[in-house]
């Protein structure tokens, strides 16, 4: 009796270890757009009618974007628009007039120095 006790005080022991140490994974979005989980990181889309901006992270540090690009793909309806987005600061970016509304969807592509590219489908709400 007494080893089965202390097999399950084990357990939920190594239980609560493990827990914390997979460490804070919170997906909330910092920049107010929308987040998705990819192979480059996590990846935050912001999309405005003048902007597209795209932050990359990997365990809530920012990813260095140089020579980092990525194309957006925009899906209203049966309507389709492409914008190609470059490194400005700790984001991608790219600014002009995009067709942007709640339901928008869209397909991200990013591509960072020396990795596979990675693939983000989001859509605004």
């Amino acid at each position: 009796m007494k080893f089965n006790a202390l097999a399950i005080l084990t357990c939920i022991a190594l239980g609560v270890a493990t827990a914390q140490a997979a460490g804070n994974h919170d997906h909330a979005p910092k920049f107010g757009g929308v987040v998705i989980e990819t192979k480059a990181g996590d990846v935050e889309v912001v999309a405005k009618p003048d902007v597209i901006q795209i932050y990359v992270s990997d365990h809530g540090k920012e990813v260095k974007l140089d020579g980092a690009k990525a194309k957006v793909t925009l899906l209203n309806g049966s309507e389709k628009s492409e914008a190609d987005l470059t490194p400005a600061g700790n984001k991608l970016e790219a600014k002009g007039t995009f067709k942007i509304a709640k339901g928008t969807k869209g397909i991200a592509v990013i591509l960072l120095a020396g990795k596979p590219a990675a693939t983000a489908r989001f859509e605004v709400k």
